[in-house]
Order: structure tokens, then sequence, then C-alpha cells
């Protein structure tokens, strides 16, 4: 009879609401009764304590604050003027003086009525530079001077990699590939074994045009007869249109890649 009477009582509840929709309504607001209490008198003692409490903070910084101001106004300030100075102590020595950059005195010519005597002309030496009407900074060429009386002198050929012009071949790029394509015979050895890739071929164009010192810069591993083939092709070349560089023909080294593939 006791839980008869409670209206939040959980088995009176499932008695009333016995095959009735129980997912709203009353019967949700008598299960959740009890916890809507709790949180009630839980949230309002907490704010009853808050309100107890707050003066007590509010004091309690407001007395830390007063403390902090009778704390720096008891500071004593020294006023005491400074000692008198003693006459009899030697001054502190000057700072040392800056140092002194090196020049040389300038001495104003000269005007006599002696005739004026030129200074002998200059040694050519091996060391001294050539001698000549006007001053040119050097190229930086090596000149071999003649040993043998001919009166002749050698001048180093300079080698490039990039020119003004660069070395072609004749007929230009398609003209190559299509020489390549014709004469390049695939090795045997690295078609029944399907080895493919590219191959990079260096050498020289000198400035009349013809193929010197041909090697292979870089090849295919597990396939040497791939450069072997690109070498043996570009020294049956004919001879390129050499490179220029200010209008005359120099030396110029060049890179040819070489892809072999089998289809």
């Amino acid at each position: 009879m006791n839980d008869w009477t409670n209206v939040v009582s959980e088995e009176r509840n499932e008695i009333v609401f016995e095959h009735r929709n129980k997912s709203y309504g009353a019967f949700m607001i008598r299960r959740e009764y009890p916890r809507t209490v709790l949180i009630a008198l839980l949230s309002t003692a907490a704010a009853i304590i808050l309100l107890s409490v707050t003066p007590k903070i509010i004091e309690f910084f407001r007395n830390s604050k007063d403390n902090a101001l009778v704390n720096m106004d008891n500071t004593q300030l020294d006023l005491t003027p400074p000692p008198p100075i003693d006459e009899t102590e030697p001054p502190p020595p000057p700072p040392p003086p800056p140092p002194v950059m090196e020049t040389v005195k300038f001495t104003p010519p000269v005007v006599v009525d002696d005739p004026v005597v030129d200074d002998p002309p200059p040694v050519q030496t091996e060391e001294t530079p050539q001698i000549s009407t006007e001053t040119h900074e050097g190229t930086g060429d090596i000149i071999i001077p003649d040993t043998k009386g001919t009166g002749v002198v050698a001048e180093k050929e300079e080698l490039f990699t990039v020119v003004e012009q660069m070395p072609t071949f004749p007929g230009g790029d398609e003209a190559l590939y299509k020489y390549l394509q014709k004469n390049i015979q695939y090795p045997q050895m690295e078609r029944e074994n399907g080895i493919t890739g590219r191959v990079y071929i260096e050498f020289i164009v000198d400035k009349d045009g013809n193929i010197t010192e041909i090697k292979e810069k870089r090849g295919v591993a597990g396939g040497p007869g791939l450069a072997k083939e690109a070498i043996r092709v570009i020294k049956a070349m004919p001879a390129w249109k050499a490179g220029k560089q200010n209008g005359r023909g120099v030396k110029v080294q060049m890179v040819l890649p070489v892809n072999f593939s089998l289809k």
C-alpha cells in the first residue's frame, strides 16, 4: 500500500501504464522525478555555498592588495648626500688613442729647369707580363713559346661545353635520329637477354667539325654491348658543323644519349 500511494513508485507506474505508451509523457516525468529533484537540490546547495564563500574570497584578495601597498609605503629612500670627493686621489688615466690608419704622404711635384730624364724601359722576363703599348687583362690561354727557332708560337685550344652556336649534325637533330636508327644494330647478347636502356656517349667536336675522343659516359648495367655499339656508330658519323664562340670555331664537348629498346 505504501508503494501504491507513492506516485513515483516504479511498481505503481508499471501497473498504471501497462499497455500504454511509456516513451514520453507522464510516465517519463514520474520515472525521472527523483533524479530531477536530486539535481535541483545539489544545484541549490552549490549556489548557497558559492554565495556564502564569495564575500570571503573578495575580502582575502582585498587584504592582500592592502598589505602590498603598506609594504611599498614602508620602503625608505636613502636621501643622504654622496661622500665628498678626495682631491688627493689621482685622476683616472685617459683612454688610449684611436688606431692610426696606414697612409702615404703625398709629395707635391717641384718644377725645375733641369731636363727631364725618362726612366729606362722595363726588362721583359718570364715572370713579368707581356710588354705592350696598352694594358689589357689576360684571357687565361697558355702560350707555348717556340723552342725550335721557327718563330711560330702555338696557343692551347680551349675546350667548351656551352657556346653561342652549338655544333650540329648535318641536317639537324632529325637527321641525327634517322642516322642512329638506320645504322645501330642491336647487340645479340643484349637482345637475347632482353636488356634495354639508355647509354650516354661523350665526345668532342673540334673546330673543324671532326668527332674525336669518343668514350662511354654512362652505360647500362649488364649490357656492355649497348655502349660499344653506340660508340661504333658515332665513330662512323660524318663531320658536324663546328661550334662557334665569338665568331670563331672552337672545340665543344658533347654528350649524346642513345636509347635501346625492344618492341
